[in-house]
């Protein structure tokens, strides 16, 4: 049990009594040391499986740990998010603590809160009703009621979206509405827990006797609340061992806090405390760059920062590049990721992180011109898309009633009894061309029968029905299988995840750091959300901003201040260049300041140019109005622009939107334009589409023939 583990990791796995506290970098193999730690002492005899109970903070981290300890002979322990093992806990024990049924449990609380500010005559916008949605969570993981948050939220140096007095109302009515409906949120499972726990020493004891020993994953992202929660679980015990490094601590806006990690030792004076920092993810080069970022920060946080010490490989040195524009630097991206996949480099072991949502659409446009097949993280989940949902049907159907079903008749071991079942389904051993909604379909498909493989892998003699439940279990759990494509991902989403290559994009000033950070903390936090993307990188790492947002706008960005003395030049005083590390060369893209394109002055931030809101939605930045404003788009030259497309898409055998997207041909029937420097300006064209589309589309809109169109006709 203890082979092929380090010395520390080994000192982690052998520290079976008392307080433990893991102090882990990224990288590092912590998954590795605790998942031994409980497998050697079931092994042992010192931990008995069902006595154990391992929390961390994604369903997708709980299966993966659930499935090591299987691997390890430890199946019988508990592996779970704490929303789902306080459920599991609040089902059972409230009847006896309650009385009835539990409280409806709803999945969204936005369309509670756009109910409460009906309620309350407060008219919010689509931003502002997520913000103060967040305002309700963070004062329920806080521990703050309604009548408190004012104070609270001044204390803690938060920005309301709203004015404090409002958002106290709003949270009030919030929470009355919930009481008349008979619903719960997912805070309320913890509250509710732990009221249970606090007020019910029976119920108490029933729980500490059931589970004598906690593991807690991602300690440094332990808001308040949890906390309360895991103090309740241990009552006056020690058994606890607790992993965390407060240098990824990247949601305080949620309530988690790295002091309790921190604290830990002036709580468990007796503690032993274990640092890992042999990184086993990244190479040399990319390890330098993160313990780079972390030796600038400032703050308690950075007082207990790791310097992490690679064990791989050197590898290639970081790129970094400079682009003119959004769209130029969406562009190169997808260029290089073309360039990677034409070399070898699967399409699933490279990812484009960003900063924030918005950002998504540019790239999403980007990849499907370069034909580069993408899935989107935090989109529709795996196990609950319509072509998942039927593939599960028919391998269980399959499952039951095999014997009988012509199709198996020639498939002699699992993976190719999967493939048989799928082939039904729309699988083919050639993935279709092009992408888009088919594609996607494929891909999903796909990812069940590179599953199957890797599950007789694992378990040798494995049949359909132990794949069928292993599927049930993956669903219960959202603990999705590798999809093949690029992985489009916000820094917050990306967290525990990793990739060969990563492109971290938009790495600018108002973006990272974000424009709203304006504390010494806040920023802190920015910094370490930009260490946790560069940490996600084994190998290949990309850098890039871009001096404007728009085709044409004023190049008035700069690079972020994190990067000041780890990129290449940028120690010089004005400099203007962003080199590519080790080859004496420049990125592709590459723009110098001041620029080749045409400057067209841009108003910051983008508003409405009908009723001058500020805009936030790609999709509204792109038409350069609300959505709800009316439109003066020449609706002719719209319905000319749709044939068109369709004409050119059924040529290159692609999806429609791979040639413009629907805003994006809203856009150019608004405008209208008669001229290369107009088109170009429109978000979503691009230079190479300029090049491609461009004759066809200013002939369009000039009310002639398109050229070469009457060859397909």
């Amino acid at each position: 049990m203890l082979e092929g583990l380090d010395p520390e990791q080994r000192e982690v796995a052998t520290a079976l009594h008392g307080p433990v506290c893991v102090l882990a970098g990224a990288g590092t193999g912590k998954t590795r040391a605790i998942t031994h730690r409980i497998a050697y002492g079931v092994r042992a005899g010192i931990l008995q499986p069902s006595t154990v109970l391992a929390v961390t903070f994604t369903n997708r981290a709980a299966g993966e740990m659930r499935g090591r300890l299987r691997q390890l002979g430890a199946g019988g322990v508990q592996a779970r998010t704490f929303h789902s093992a306080a459920l599991r806990q609040l089902q059972y024990f409230w009847p006896k603590a309650v009385g009835g049924a539990m409280p409806r449990l709803v999945d969204r609380k936005i369309q509670l809160v756009a109910d409460a500010a009906a309620a309350c005559r407060i008219r919010l916008d689509r931003g502002e009703l997520r913000d103060v949605t967040g305002e309700i969570e963070w004062s329920k993981v806080t521990q703050t009621v309604p009548a408190d948050y004012r104070l609270a939220a001044a204390k803690a140096g938060r920005e309301s979206p709203r004015d404090p007095a409002e958002i106290a109302q709003l949270y009030s009515a919030y929470e009355g509405l919930k009481r008349d409906r008979g619903v719960i949120d997912f805070e309320d499972v913890l509250l509710l827990t732990v009221a249970i726990l606090q007020d019910r020493p029976d119920v108490a004891e029933q729980v500490r006797a059931q589970y004598q020993h906690f593991v807690v994953d991602e300690y440094q992202d332990v808001s308040p609340l949890q906390q309360r929660l895991l103090e309740l679980w241990l009552g006056d015990r020690d058994n606890l061992c607790v992993v965390g490094d407060a240098s990824q601590t990247i949601y305080s806006f949620t309530g988690a806090t790295p002091d309790h990690l921190l604290d830990f030792r002036t709580r468990h004076p007796g503690a032993t405390v274990v640092k890992l920092v042999r990184d086993y993810r990244s190479t040399p080069q990319v390890v330098h760059l993160a313990n780079g970022l972390l030796a600038q920060a400032r703050g308690r946080a950075a007082d207990h920062r790791l310097e992490l010490v690679s064990q791989r490989a050197p590898g290639p040195e970081p790129v970094y590049a400079e682009y003119a524009d959004e769209p130029a630097e969406a562009e190169g991206a997808a260029r290089r990721i073309r360039e990677l996949m034409n070399g070898g480099v699967r399409a699933s072991e490279i990812a484009i992180l960003f900063r924030t949502n918005a950002q998504s659409e540019t790239y999403e446009q980007a990849l499907a011109d370069a034909v580069v097949p993408y899935q989107l993280r935090g989109a529709e989940r795996f196990f609950d898309r319509p072509e998942v949902r039927k593939a599960g049907i028919a391998l269980r159907g399959a499952a039951r009633f095999g014997g009988n079903d012509s199709l198996l008749d020639d498939a002699v071991d699992l993976p190719s009894q999967v493939r048989a079942v799928l082939s039904g389904e729309g699988w083919t051993t050639e993935p279709p061309a092009g992408s888009g909604a088919v594609r996607e379909r494929w891909e999903s498909l796909a990812a069940l029968v590179n599953l199957a493989q890797d599950f007789v892998v694992a378990r040798p003699g494995a049949t359909l029905g132990d794949l069928v439940a292993e599927l049930d279990e993956r669903a219960g759990a959202q603990h999705a299988p590798t999809v093949e494509g690029v992985t489009l991902a916000s820094l917050h989403s990306a967290k525990g995840l990793e990739w060969d290559v990563v492109f971290l994009v938009g790495v600018a000033e108002g973006m990272m750091p974000i424009t709203y950070a304006k504390t010494d903390e806040q920023t802190e936090e920015e910094r370490r959300l930009l260490y946790v993307g560069v940490t996600r990188a084994r190998e290949h790492l990309h850098v890039s901003w871009a001096l404007s947002r728009s085709p044409g706008g004023r190049p008035s960005r700069r690079p972020s201040r994190f990067l000041e003395g780890l990129r290449p030049g940028s120690a010089a005083a004005g400099a203007g260049r962003a080199a590519v590390a080790g080859s004496g060369g420049v990125e592709r893209g590459f723009t110098s300041r001041p620029g080749a394109a045409p400057r067209r002055r841009q108003r910051t931030p983008a508003r409405c140019r009908v009723c001058g809101r500020t805009l936030t939605d790609a999709g509204e930045m792109k038409l350069m109005r609300c959505e709800d404003c009316p439109s003066d788009m020449d609706e002719g030259l719209y319905e000319r622009l749709r044939e068109w497309r369709a004409v050119q898409a059924q040529r290159s055998g692609q999806p429609a939107f791979c040639v413009f997207t629907d805003k994006t041909m809203m856009a150019i029937a608004e405008a209208a334009p008669d001229d290369e420097g107009v088109l170009a300006r429109i978000p979503g064209v691009g230079m190479r589409k300029l090049d491609r589309y461009g004759a066809d589309v200013l002939a369009i809109c000039a009310g002639q023939t398109p050229g070469g169109e009457e060859d397909g006709d």
